[in-house]
């Protein structure tokens, strides 16, 4: 084989891996899984195998008695005398080979099958770290001594404060001068220069020199006047007047790390309608959602809630194999899901899901009075009714459609039908593209 040949195979193998993930999905003995690992059953397919020649009649292995016939298969076990097809059943169990997912993976696959990239919002901080080094505070450590900062500010004081010493002594000897009226000349020429150093320096010009110039004017007209830039690139930078108000400190930057948490809340009608098979596509439906959003989050919790006329939470195992009776009040799984997401999932920290199935029979005016107010209040990033009517809807199965006229327009609303397995998949798609659409 050559290399095109290896990745043709290659994509079958993926499509083929695919399509047994969607036929799991769909007809799957999801039983086999737990909450936390996928085994998905990989088909059983022949194996290529080595004949003898027909027309080499010669060589090792031909004969008779315990050595293979001509044609025979290599490496497969020939029935004993009285064995075969016609024989009895055997009682001895086999092992089957399986796909072993983690949650993560299965979101992934799923995401690639239905061409889906949901991207959870993290809600609660769980750390502080520590970025680069680029807040900055007065006090601090000299290590984090900011000091090409500091440079910078002292430079830039340099530059605005720094004049022309020699250019200033030569104004001390004007004639008929004082001091302070050298300061305000130096005042009127932009020379930043204090009075106290022209006094210091005023004591030091010989008395010969006292009466050079006849004027202000005459002195500037034959004295240059040198920049600060002429001054540095002549003497050199000497000094650099720095100052404690110019400290800085650098400090790493907090970053906040968010873990995305996930709280799903499955909702499930237990009620006398519900027969064997609405609760089979019930669970066809629920348990890969769960495992999906088990893959996608960082932590997910998991509440569930069965409902007759009254609600009560339940345990997974509990909430994936409980039977049917009583009468239908959808409204009291919903009130009970509103008090636990209230007191232990708060919004601000949690993404929260509200999943909940049925056969969309309701009890009068329940859905209208108080189902839809319900899922109104109840802030989620998602809420998805999955109505379970095989065959269709029955006449008196209204709740899905009140629900769906009624809030269609929300975003965060959606409502599937899954009337047999193969709707599954489709309704799996149609709740995590609107979650998609509205984040």
């Amino acid at each position: 084989m050559g290399l095109r040949d290896d990745l043709e195979r290659f994509r079958e193998v993926g499509e083929e891996r695919r399509e047994d993930l969607k036929e799991f999905i769909s007809y799957g003995d999801l039983g086999a899984s737990g909450a936390k690992d996928i085994k998905i059953p990989i088909k059983v397919v022949d194996l290529p195998e080595f004949r003898y020649d027909r027309l080499d009649m010669g060589g090792v292995g031909q004969g008779r008695g315990g050595t293979p016939d001509v044609g025979q298969p290599l490496g497969q076990p020939q029935p004993a005398p009285g064995e075969g097809d016609d024989g009895e059943p055997g009682e001895e169990g086999a092992e089957h080979e399986y796909y072993e997912m983690d949650p993560e993976q299965f979101a992934e696959a799923l995401d690639e099958e239905l061409g889906l990239q949901l991207e959870p919002k993290g809600k609660e901080v769980i750390e502080e770290v520590e970025g680069d080094f680029t807040d900055i505070t007065r006090t601090g450590p000299h290590s984090t001594l900011d000091f090409e900062r500091l440079f910078k500010e002292g430079l830039k004081r340099k530059l605005a404060m720094d004049f022309d010493e020699d250019f200033v002594r030569e104004a001390m000897k004007v004639e008929d001068t004082t001091a302070d009226d050298v300061y305000r000349w130096c005042r009127e020429k932009n020379i930043l220069v204090s009075l106290a150093w022209i006094d210091d320096e005023w004591s030091r010009i010989p008395d010969d020199e006292r009466d050079k110039w006849e004027s202000f004017e005459a002195m500037e007209e034959n004295v240059e006047r040198t920049t600060v830039v002429q001054r540095i690139r002549r003497d050199g930078l000497r000094e650099i007047p720095f100052r404690r108000e110019d400290e800085r400190y650098r400090h790493p930057e907090i970053i906040e790390k968010k873990r995305s948490n996930v709280v799903v809340v499955n909702i499930r009608d237990v009620s006398g309608s519900m027969r064997e098979t609405k609760r089979e596509l019930v669970e066809r439906t629920f348990t890969p959602l769960d495992w999906y959003l088990t893959g996608k989050y960082d932590h997910a919790e998991f509440v569930y809630i069965a409902h007759d006329a009254e609600a009560w939470e339940v345990e997974r195992d509990e909430f994936f194999g409980i039977r049917s009776g009583g009468g239908t009040r959808i409204s009291s799984a919903y009130e009970l899901a509103k008090e636990v997401l209230e007191e232990r999932y708060p919004w601000r920290e949690w993404n929260r899901y509200v999943f909940a199935a049925g056969d969309s029979e309701n009890s009068s005016n329940d859905t209208k009075e108080r189902v839809i107010p319900l899922m109104q209040e109840i802030d989620a990033n998602l809420h998805a009714y999955v109505e379970t009517q095989p065959g269709g809807t029955a006449i008196n199965a209204t709740h899905a459609e009140e629900v769906e006229r009624t809030l269609s327009g929300e975003g965060n609303v959606v409502v599937a039908y899954v009337s047999q397995p193969d709707d599954v998949i489709d309704a799996i798609y149609r709740i995590l593209s609107t979650e998609a659409t509205a984040e």
